[in-house]
């Protein structure tokens, strides 16, 4: 891929950050709430977002589609878009939506680019810091233009990790918790897929296991965390597809080692 066009998306999101984001961020008017499904929120700032980087990626790369998180949610039907022959861009304008509705902390801005069906890069913005971490498909992971690599990870008594139990079966939510407790550091998780992967790479936790695996939310980190030496899969150890819906469950891990540690221990 150009690197022109990595920095352009890059430049994308910062401005949509900037002009969108920022500014409504804990000045949100009454309206400018919705519940879109039982216990989900979307705001004026993830429509508005969505728009205007929608505008900013067909620019960038004249013919392509995008499919965003709130046009999904309008129209079902576009996420078949997201196995077109051509480029696709995937877009969640703002992960953390409650969060961000809330007025606290973190949401972040993620794109990420589909050829061919196959995620060929990834961006997650941080507005609020200005931080921004890319990944190519075979050119590795970068934060704020320097490539990053994820540690090699603890032993399995000190390991530091995340289960996102909020959607997960009642009778796997409990075996989960109670086994989870022989990793080491269970810790309670950002409700913000896009900066738990992030947090992957730095090393401030060692794995997350997710429930729900909607493309938006997963595409651009699961590319970033393998292109920074990281794993991610399913949990029955196949590859993650932004295209196919399911199975349900997702593990991201810093390397291959601690994947298979927390996978065993929590599901063998």
């Amino acid at each position: 891929m150009a690197e022109p066009l990595v920095d352009q998306v890059g430049q994308v999101l910062r401005d949509a950050g900037r002009t969108v984001v920022v500014p409504l961020f804990r000045h949100l008017a009454e309206g400018d709430i919705e519940e879109k499904a039982p216990g989900e929120v979307v705001t004026v700032a993830d429509r508005e977002a969505e728009r205007v980087i929608g505008i900013g990626l067909r620019e960038a790369l004249p013919g392509s589609v995008v499919v965003g998180e709130e046009a999904v949610a309008a129209d079902p039907a576009l996420l078949d878009r997201l196995r077109d022959g051509g480029p696709v861009w995937l877009v969640d304008p703002v992960d953390g939506t409650a969060n961000f509705a809330a007025g606290r902390g973190p949401f972040v801005m993620m794109v990420a680019l589909l050829c061919d069906g196959v995620c060929r890069a990834g961006w997650i913005h941080d507005p609020l810091s200005g931080s921004l971490m890319t990944a190519e498909r075979g050119g590795g992971a970068r934060l704020d233009g320097l490539p990053v690599r994820t540690p090699a990870g603890s032993p399995p008594e000190a390991l530091r990790g995340v289960v996102a139990s909020k959607y997960l079966p009642a009778p796997l939510r409990t075996q989960v918790a109670t086994r989870a407790a022989g990793l080491g550091e269970v810790l309670p998780g950002q409700h913000c897929a896009g900066r738990e992967y992030p947090a992957i790479v730095a090393g401030g936790q060692e794995y997350t296991l997710f429930w729900r695996t909607l493309p938006w939310d997963h595409a651009a980190g699961a590319l970033i965390t393998e292109e920074a030496g990281g794993v991610v899969r399913r949990l029955d150890g196949t590859p993650y597809d932004p295209t196919v819906a399911g199975p349900p469950g997702l593990l991201a891990a810093v390397s291959e080692p601690v994947w298979g540690r927390v996978q065993a221990a929590l599901f063998s």
